[in-house]
């Protein structure tokens, strides 16, 4: 089945398609259409302003409408990175609900690997056939192929070289919402796999979390509470920018681009105030294989 928070992400950008009021820059018609009649029942209520009775109705309620803002600076920073630096081949890590590969303009001429654990990526496969019955959801990426990985244990070479990912073609990983749920040496040991698979010419979009007091004490309140959709779902690891950064530089990757959600949220001149989700939440691009430039 699908995590649960790859559930309330699809959700939360079910609720701000069309609404997000950043000047047409964030869309996802797609992701009301993988969801189940319950987890769309929620993004009605949201997008209708209408908060259910009852504390569990009402903490889910209040976990997609908080979803919704983050979603939009973060999709908009993703959607960006991946169509300026797509080249031919994208590889999506953790892919969860991720739609790109059915909605972003761009895609055409680009073939999409979806990698994720084989229980999501089943619930996912059975969602994309149920939201396109009979013959499925159309992509409008050239190809799509699924590559069932447990980063924690697997060998994602392996798994892509099984899916007939062209190591020594241009590559553009795309590892979003992933990074937090990871232990440090997981994260390391991913960064090595698709190095040693970055041909020149690269490049990897990285969502992660930088460290927050605020932010940690939150989710272990919501942990303690059992108050989160979220809560069976900790965080593993925490980056600071410079220390991401010497992480990918170890295996020669350069970052050109790590902004906070905060900042794209703003449209770039800090000029509004934003939650601790925003401030911590980052989005990095890194050239991979020595072929990108600025």
């Amino acid at each position: 089945m699908a995590s649960r928070t790859a559930v309330l992400v699809c959700q939360g950008r079910a609720v701000a398609d069309g609404r997000s009021g950043d000047g047409g820059r964030f869309g996802d018609p797609v992701a009301v259409r993988l969801l189940r009649d319950a987890e769309r029942a929620v993004v009605d209520e949201v997008r209708a302003g209408t908060p259910p009775q009852g504390w569990a109705a009402r903490t889910a309620y209040e976990s997609v409408r908080a979803c919704a803002e983050l979603m939009v600076p973060r999709t908009v920073a993703i959607d960006e990175a991946v169509t300026e630096r797509v080249r031919g081949q994208l590889v999506v890590l953790g892919a969860g609900l991720d739609t790109r590969a059915w909605r972003l303009a761009g895609l055409e001429r680009t073939d999409v690997w979806e990698v994720d654990h084989p229980a999501s990526q089943e619930d996912k496969r059975a969602r994309l056939t149920d939201a396109g019955a009979p013959d499925g959801l159309p992509a409008v990426a050239r190809s799509v192929r699924f590559a069932p990985v447990d980063l924690a244990v697997d060998d994602l070479g392996a798994a892509l070289d099984a899916a007939g990912h062209d190591p020594a073609a241009p590559t553009t990983w795309l590892w979003e919402g992933v990074v937090p749920y990871l232990t440090a040496q997981e994260v390391r040991a991913t960064v090595a796999a698709l190095a040693a698979r970055s041909a020149p010419g690269s490049a990897l979009v990285v969502n992660y979390q930088a460290p927050s007091a605020k932010a940690a004490l939150g989710r272990l309140l919501t942990r303690f509470l059992g108050s989160s959709v979220t809560a069976g779902e900790p965080w593993r690891s925490l980056w600071k920018p410079a220390g991401l950064a010497a992480l990918l530089a170890e295996h020669g990757m350069r970052v050109v681009r790590d902004r906070a959600l905060s900042e794209v949220a703003a449209g770039g001149d800090g000029g509004r105030p934003a939650g601790t989700s925003l401030r911590s939440g980052r989005v990095a691009v890194a050239e991979c294989g020595g072929g990108l430039t600025g």
